[in-house]
């Protein structure tokens, strides 16, 4: 499936979406200075001028991916509990869904981002604070679920999440991507585990 391309208003968003890009392709080693300015038909030089060191241009490219995963995940608002389990089944679901289909290579990126941040601690410090844009409202939504351990259940969600984009990006899984019904049944299951049958509107069974 062709992958979506992001609406650009700047040369750093340009600078870093080409960052995204040659890390989907070409990996780590493909990304440097002069690689973005070619593959984003930029002078030379472009890119060391925004972004000077290998570190700052890393850097880009993680602020960018948070907040184009972000959009593509529709999940800036979490879908309220009082709406029902049915309803947050299907925004979860989604949303993950979106991101299988339509966005494997900012996947690949990512993942070729967490793995250097295992070796650089000022990108480890960026990237874990990127994260946690998305866990602590995860944790929040949880608690206000009903959840008797917010924290554990917003770790095993998570997990749930990273496992499925990863056997569908890069794993066993990857030209078998799970329809959206197929998802909202996986997740549905993950959080009645968790929260258990609930009174009131969209409470009952999820496909």
């Amino acid at each position: 499936m062709p992958q979506e391309r992001p609406a650009r208003t700047s040369r750093p968003e340009l600078i870093a979406d080409t960052a995204l890009a040659l890390l989907a392709e070409r990996g780590m080693r493909g990304l440097t200075h002069r690689a973005v300015d070619e593959a984003a038909g930029l002078p030379q030089g472009s890119t060391s001028n925004h972004a000077r060191t290998r570190a700052a241009l890393l850097e880009a490219a993680v602020q960018r991916l948070v907040a184009r995963e972000a959009q593509m995940l529709g999940l800036r608002k979490m879908p309220d509990p009082a709406d029902g389990l049915d309803a947050m089944t299907g925004a979860l679901a989604l949303a993950l869904h979106r991101s299988l289909t339509g966005h494997r290579d900012l996947l690949l990126a990512r993942y070729e981002l967490a793995l250097e941040a295992t070796r650089r601690p000022e990108l480890r410090e960026i990237y874990d604070a990127a994260g946690r844009g998305f866990r602590d409202p995860l944790v929040a939504l949880m608690t206000a679920a009903g959840s008797a351990a917010p924290q554990r259940h917003a770790l095993s969600l998570i997990a749930w999440y990273e496992g499925m984009m990863f056997s569908c990006a890069a794993g066993q899984y990857h030209a078998e991507v799970p329809d959206e019904e197929e998802l909202r049944a996986g997740v549905g299951e993950l959080l009645r585990s968790m929260l258990g049958p609930r009174p009131g509107r969209g409470s009952g069974a999820t496909a």
